[in-house]
């Protein structure tokens, strides 16, 4: 992951009088909504007939674990599994927009297994303490019907680029590695393309209704409870509630947001093509449904709780880390 990037926009709407500061994960591509929203807004007529010199937002590399240990930070974004980690120990977190959701996929060797059942006594290459690795035990046990002692997890790495390199997921598994492998994307789409340039037959495994990352935007309780912050935030919603229309648009997405994504995304270095393999992948949910998330987290965190080595919060507690509020107030005018 590169460097801490700083994007900032000129020119928002009058009643913004202050930046927000958002922490993004900016090697992946489900933050970028919240990019194109803050690009939309500088380029704006209103925006530049506004007269308004301060920027609306900034982006800064990083997520929710900077949210809860920087008070500068007024939002973040990460998948639900970074939520969970963070809000046990910081139960001031508060999800407040699903921005995207992603159903990952898992991709084997077809001469190891034609099915999540044949993975039985395979190598299965992931990140652990990820929502990947959540993903694939989730796979293979509600469609394989195998436990974790069924299979071993291998260590691998993300791959942006390609050509990906020894230690990444697609070299790991086109060189025969590991047996499978399941990450997010654009590495599992290289996953898939690394199989094909080597000649290897390969299988792809992807079920939605299994699992689907989640990844959320968040604030805090005291940024929520500052009535002139909580204005910033509600501002920059209705604004992503624009940037997600646009990028969930039926016909697919612009030139122009597949050009940002793929100059945005760090690692893409501009592969166009490469995000446009990707995009049917996601959906860009704009909204907050709060008792599906919930459903999610609740399942979950019996996983993170174990991987972590801590009691599983109940349903109860979980609930309050999601506040819909925010967005019911953005939406009401």
């Amino acid at each position: 992951m590169r460097a801490s990037l700083l994007i900032s926009v000129v020119g928002a709407a009058a009643s913004v009088s202050a930046t927000l500061k958002i922490a993004s994960a900016l090697s992946v591509i489900e933050y970028t909504p919240e990019l194109w929203a803050i690009r939309q807004a500088s380029s704006s007529t209103s925006a530049k007939s506004s007269g308004a010199s301060s920027p609306i937002a900034s982006i800064t590399n990083g997520g929710v674990a900077n949210i809860v240990s920087d008070t500068s930070v007024d939002l973040a974004s990460n998948a639900e599994t970074q939520a969970l980690r963070q809000f046990a120990t910081h139960k001031n977190l508060r999800i407040i927009y699903t921005v995207a959701e992603v159903a990952y996929r898992l991709v084997a060797r077809s001469a190891s297994a034609t099915t999540p059942a044949g993975l039985k006594g395979k190598r299965i290459g992931t990140m652990p303490g990820t929502s990947a690795a959540y993903f694939v035990e989730r796979l293979l046990q509600d469609v394989g019907g195998l436990g974790p002692s069924d299979y071993t997890v291998v260590s691998g790495n993300i791959c942006m680029a390609s050509p990906c390199g020894a230690g990444t997921l697609p070299y790991m598994l086109a060189h025969g590695t590991i047996d499978a492998a399941g990450m997010w994307e654009p590495t599992m789409q290289l996953v898939i393309d690394a199989m094909g340039t080597a000649g290897v037959p390969h299988t792809v495994f992807q079920n939605g209704s299994v699992y689907s990352e989640v990844f959320n935007l968040h604030s805090t309780s005291e940024k929520l409870a500052d009535a002139a912050k909580r204005k910033e935030i509600v501002a920059f919603l209705k604004l992503l509630d624009k940037a997600e229309a646009q990028f969930a648009a039926p016909a697919g997405p612009s030139d122009a947001i597949v050009s940002l994504v793929a100059s945005s995304v760090s690692g893409l270095a501009g592969n166009t093509s490469l995000v446009k393999a990707v995009w049917p992948v996601h959906t860009w949910t704009g909204d907050l449904h709060a008792d599906k998330v919930l459903d999610v987290l609740v399942q979950e965190d019996a996983w993170v709780a174990r991987v972590d080595r801590r009691t599983a919060m109940s349903r109860e507690t979980l609930s309050t880390l999601i506040d819909a509020s925010v967005l019911a107030e953005a939406r009401q005018g």
